[in-house]
């Protein structure tokens, strides 16, 4: 395995991640009959817990590996917001948030009985046009101030700018990574990575038929939204990295896969940190394969440590 920077090293960089935040909301209890009513379990709450979700995620995955991470994004004015704003707070993650009254924050509750998901149950609507033309003024009041720019799109709108806004990045000189969305990624040019996963680079190029035909997709995908370079991570198969210097592929390492709930928040998280400080993409692609390896085992949407990375 390629060594880690040092703690100082990830202390010292900046990460901007901008994008799509939810709040998971988790109710865990017991599950003991069926109900009368229907062919559905009866859960009894026995506790409620909140942890970040979206882009939220991949800033704390960005921190708790222990670089800085500001997050720029669009909440609703209500209890989810509020309840956001303190996970972040005390997760040490800076914030520029904007709010549109009209916006309800992103909530996913899952029921969970038996240690099982039974049930995901989304809260959401899309953010007003006047604050996302805020997020942008924002966007480029924190630029200078950071060495790479993370985008998570989940597709909730909260990326409407994102064309100008990689195209500022990258006049600033800043790496730009793209946890991508959607059958379109033209609105991604001139990213510097993008990571998708099988499925959603299937949309967008269609299926493949083996290595050879995936390689000849990837690389006209590459050439007509000038991307330096794609990430595709392919679960069970690992990851395989696509670039000028050719392709690299790098093999699971999961030992055991418990929960895939945000492994790709961590994977690019990760990837966002070491390219931040400084160490080559190959390199960061492995330790970032590592990454997910390690975050799968774990339930729900889960971080990984600088301890568990260098170990």
């Amino acid at each position: 395995m390629n060594p880690i920077p040092s703690k100082a090293q990830l202390a010292a960089r900046r990460v901007l991640v901008v994008g799509d935040v939810m709040l998971d909301r988790y109710w865990h209890g017991a599950v003991d009959r069926i109900s009368p009513e229907a062919p559905v379990p009866v859960v009894r709450v026995e506790r409620e817990e909140l942890r970040l979700g979206g882009a939220a995620n991949v800033a704390l995955n960005v921190r708790t590996l222990g670089a800085q991470a500001t997050l720029l994004t669009v909440v609703g004015q209500d209890e989810a917001a509020q309840q956001l704003r303190q996970l972040l707070h005390q997760h040490d993650i800076a914030t520029v948030l904007r709010d549109d009254k009209q916006l309800h924050t992103i909530v996913k509750l899952r029921v969970i009985g038996r240690a099982q998901q039974l049930i995901r149950i989304d809260f959401e609507n899309e953010p007003d046009h006047e604050v996302l033309s805020q997020m942008l003024d924002a966007f480029e009041e924190q630029l200078p101030s950071h060495d790479l720019v993370l985008f998570s799109d989940y597709g909730k709108g909260g990326l409407t700018h994102i064309p100008r806004m990689i195209e500022l990045a990258r006049q600033a000189g800043k790496p730009v990574l793209i946890d991508p969305k959607g059958n379109d990624y033209r609105r991604y040019a001139g990213a510097s990575v993008i990571t998708p996963n099988r499925g959603e680079l299937a949309q967008v190029t269609g299926p493949w038929k083996g290595e050879p035909d995936l390689l000849a997709k990837v690389d006209r995908l590459r050439s007509e939204i000038d991307v330096d370079a794609v990430l595709l991570t392919r679960s069970e198969e690992g990851m395989t990295l696509f670039d000028a210097g050719g392709v690299t592929h790098e093999p699971a390492r999961a030992r055991e896969v418990f929960d895939v709930t945000g492994a790709g928040d961590t994977v690019i998280a990760t990837l966002a940190a070491l390219l931040a400080a400084q160490l080559p993409l190959e390199q960061a692609m492995r330790l970032a394969n590592k990454a997910g390896g390690i975050v799968v085992g774990k339930f729900g949407t889960a971080t990984v440590s600088y301890e568990e990375l260098a170990a």
